[in-house]
C-alpha cells in the first residue's frame, strides 16, 4: 500500500499525484508503469520514498482517483516481469468503469463487500470469474442483477493488506 501525499492541478494544465511508498520503488526506473487502485500509471520522477504519476482527462474520467485526497491510502503493484511468478489473476490496468461499495458484512473472521455499479459493467460480472477493485484481484462470489451488484469475500489476510476495508 501506498499514502497519497499531493493531488491536484500542477503547471502547465497537468493534473499530478505524488504518492509515498516503499516495496514498489526497489529497482523503479522513469517511465515505468505501477498499478494504482488497478489503474496502470507512468512514473515520471521518484525519489527513494515517493513516486510522482501524472493524470490524464480521460483518467480522471473513468477512475475514482480524483476522489482522492491526501492521507488516502492507495493499493499499489509493479509491472510484472516475464520471469515472475504469476499470482492472482492477469489484468491490463485499464480501468472499465466505477463502483460504491454499498455494504462490508463481517462473516466470522472474513468481510463480504457488495459493490453496486452500472449495467453496463454488471453485464460482464460474472459468478466465480474475477474482478479487480481499486487494485485488488478479487472472485466475484454473487452477480445481484435487480441490484446492480455483485459480491465477493476478503479473507483476514487479505483484509490487513489492500485498502477496501478502509474505505
Amino acid at each position: 500500500m501506498g499514502e497519497i501525499k499531493q493531488l491536484g492541478a500542477a503547471n502547465g494544465g497537468r493534473f499530478d499525484m505524488k504518492i509515498g511508498a516503499a516495496t514498489v520503488l526497489d529497482g523503479v526506473h522513469l517511465g515505468d508503469s505501477i498499478d494504482v487502485n488497478d489503474t496502470c500509471l507512468t512514473v515520471k520522477k521518484f525519489d527513494d520514498s515517493h513516486f510522482t504519476v501524472g493524470l490524464a482527462p480521460e483518467t480522471l474520467r473513468k477512475t475514482s482517483l480524483v476522489e482522492l485526497e491526501p492521507g488516502s491510502l492507495v493499493n499499489l503493484e509493479r509491472a510484472v516481469l516475464p520471469t515472475s511468478r504469476m499470482g492472482g489473476h492477469f489484468f491490463q490496468g485499464h480501468v472499465d468503469g466505477t463502483g460504491e461499495i454499498v455494504s462490508m458484512v463481517p462473516e466470522e473472521d472474513s468481510l463480504w463487500i457488495k459493490v453496486k455499479t452500472t449495467k453496463e459493467i454488471l453485464k460482464y460480472v460474472v459468478p466465480k470469474g474475477y474482478i479487480a477493485v481499486d487494485g485488488t484481484s478479487l472472485t466475484v462470489v454473487d452477480v445481484f442483477d435487480d441490484e446492480e451488484c455483485f459480491n465477493f469475500m476478503l479473507v483476514a489476510y487479505t483484509q490487513q493488506k489492500v485498502v477496501i476495508p478502509h474505505v
